[in-house]
């Protein structure tokens, strides 16, 4: 029975791990921008209509926490979003996807600098090892390759945080629903990324892409949007809930592996350090959450791992599994 509740966050998993090559391709046709405002203004569009649907007009009032609403947003959906986009520009998929990889490691140190909870020194020792994997691949090794990590790394780190930040605060949305929630901050986080989009196109940073630039990159944006953005959004809820948070959680560590694989398959080669690097940095991650369940399985009146309470606030991808 577990086994194929696993094919949910399976699903999930893989489907955002491919995402980032499929991402990159699209950027040599529109800018990171335009290119990210336009994902999230169709999937807002498909997040508000089953919003909607599912509970009415009600769900759209932000109950006096409005402020806190778009800060959140602004900060998850378009700051994550929009630096990921940009750091594709400036470094290769499966290096971006081993970042985006230590944002549940990242959100305990928010977690310490917010509410004073303070890490244990395991989880800290598997940071310390993760960000050493990440540092193998991106130099592959070679104390000359420190270069590589500049404008793409110190993009992606600041995308990192700013999503650790937005998942710390879905803690204190657990009267709303994972659905309610996302919506609301992804359309403050879309508004964000359209008053930055058309301020870039008019200043003449960017250029507005023409229609035949959509169209080429047409079937990368329904792969983001339907795949990526929706279907495998419900299918990681759908996985957490029936598995627990927990549980579900440990799949996130397939991503970089997904999209090394899907890099591969495209024709790169990784070296022999890359491949211990990406290891090193995967094996942290497990380790982590595994430290992390068993802390929870062992704790004193621990709560079941299909409580309400481990189930997250946030329904998108990378975000999720930080909680």
């Amino acid at each position: 029975m577990r086994s194929r509740h696993a094919a949910f966050p399976l699903f999930a998993v893989l489907s955002w791990g491919v995402m980032f090559p499929v991402l990159a391709s699209a950027l040599t046709r529109v800018d990171a921008l335009n290119l990210t405002t336009a994902r999230y203004v169709l999937a807002t569009a498909v997040l508000l209509a089953l919003l909607l649907a599912r509970e009415g007009l009600a769900a759209l009032r932000s109950g006096g926490r409005a402020v806190e609403v778009v800060a959140l947003g602004v900060l998850g959906f378009a700051g994550f979003n929009v630096l990921t986009n940009l750091a594709l520009g400036h470094a290769a998929p499966q290096q971006i996807a081993l970042f985006a990889a230590t944002t549940p490691l990242v959100t305990q140190l928010v977690r310490w600098v917010r509410d004073g909870v303070r890490p244990r020194p395991v989880l800290l020792g598997f940071s310390l090892v993760a960000l050493v994997g990440v540092g193998l691949v991106i130099t592959r090794g070679r104390l000359e390759g420190l270069g590589q990590f500049g404008v793409g790394g110190l993009l992606m780190i600041g995308a990192v945080l700013g999503w650790a930040v937005y998942t710390h605060g879905a803690s204190r949305f657990t009267g709303w629903s994972p659905l309610r929630y996302t919506t609301l901050t992804a359309v403050a986080g879309t508004a964000a990324m359209l008053a930055a989009s058309a301020t870039a196109d008019l200043a003449g940073w960017q250029h507005l892409p023409a229609a035949a630039d959509l169209v080429a990159v047409a079937p990368q944006l329904a792969y983001a949007v339907i795949v990526a953005a929706v279907l495998a959004v419900l299918a990681w809820n759908t996985g957490v809930q029936r598995l627990g948070a927990a549980a579900a959680a440990l799949f996130m560590n397939l991503v970089p592996v997904t999209t090394f694989v899907v890099q591969t398959v495209r024709g790169y080669r990784p070296g022999a350090v890359e491949l211990v690097g990406a290891a090193l940095t995967i094996a942290a991650l497990i380790g982590a959450n595994l430290a992390t369940r068993s802390r929870a399985a062992t704790a004193p009146g621990a709560v079941p791992a299909r409580a309400v309470t481990d189930r997250p606030a946030v329904v998108d991808p990378i975000a999720v599994v930080a909680r």
